[in-house]
C-alpha cells in the first residue's frame, strides 16, 4: 500500500460519512444543514480532519448563504487557496494548508466586511472549541 493509500485509509477510519465526503472528496453539504451554522459563541474552528485551527468566531458573519462564513482565516498560513473549475463554474476552493482537506469556497462578494471576502465553509468540515474563559481576580 502507498504512503498516500494509508494516509487515506486513516481518514476513512477517522472520518465517518458526511465529514468523509466533504473533506477528502470535495463535497459540500446541504445548506443551511450545518450545527455550526448558527454557532454565536466565542472560539475558534478547526479542521475537523487534523485540527489545524483555521478560523476564529472573531470574523465569522451572517452572510444568508447556507454556511458558515468567514472574512478571514485564523491565520493566511492555515489556509490554502486553488482555481477551481468543476462544475462549469470558476471559483476558488479553500482547503487546509495542513492537510490539504476540502473547506468549502471564498467568494469576493462580501463588501460589507473588512476584506470583502466570504470565506463560505462546510460546517462538517470543522470542530469547533469554545475560547476560555480568562480568569478575573477580586
Amino acid at each position: 500500500m502507498k504512503s498516500s493509500d494509508q494516509n487515506e485509509a486513516q481518514y476513512l477510519s477517522k472520518l465517518k460519512g458526511e465529514r468523509y465526503r466533504v473533506l477528502r472528496q470535495k463535497g459540500t453539504e446541504e445548506p443551511f444543514s450545518g450545527t455550526l451554522l448558527a454557532n454565536r459563541r466565542d472560539g475558534n474552528y478547526h479542521c475537523a480532519a487534523c485540527g489545524n485551527s483555521v478560523f476564529s468566531s472573531d470574523t465569522k458573519f451572517d452572510s444568508g448563504c447556507g454556511w458558515p462564513s468567514f472574512y478571514f482565516p485564523k491565520n493566511p498560513q492555515a489556509i490554502l487557496l486553488k482555481e477551481d473549475l468543476s462544475l462549469g463554474m470558476h471559483r476558488v476552493e479553500v482547503t487546509c494548508a495542513k492537510c490539504g482537506s476540502h473547506l468549502g469556497h471564498v467568494f469576493n462578494d462580501a463588501p460589507d466586511q473588512p476584506s470583502g471576502m466570504r470565506f463560505c465553509i462546510n460546517s462538517v468540515a470543522l470542530d469547533f472549541e469554545t475560547k476560555a474563559k480568562k480568569k478575573v481576580r477580586s
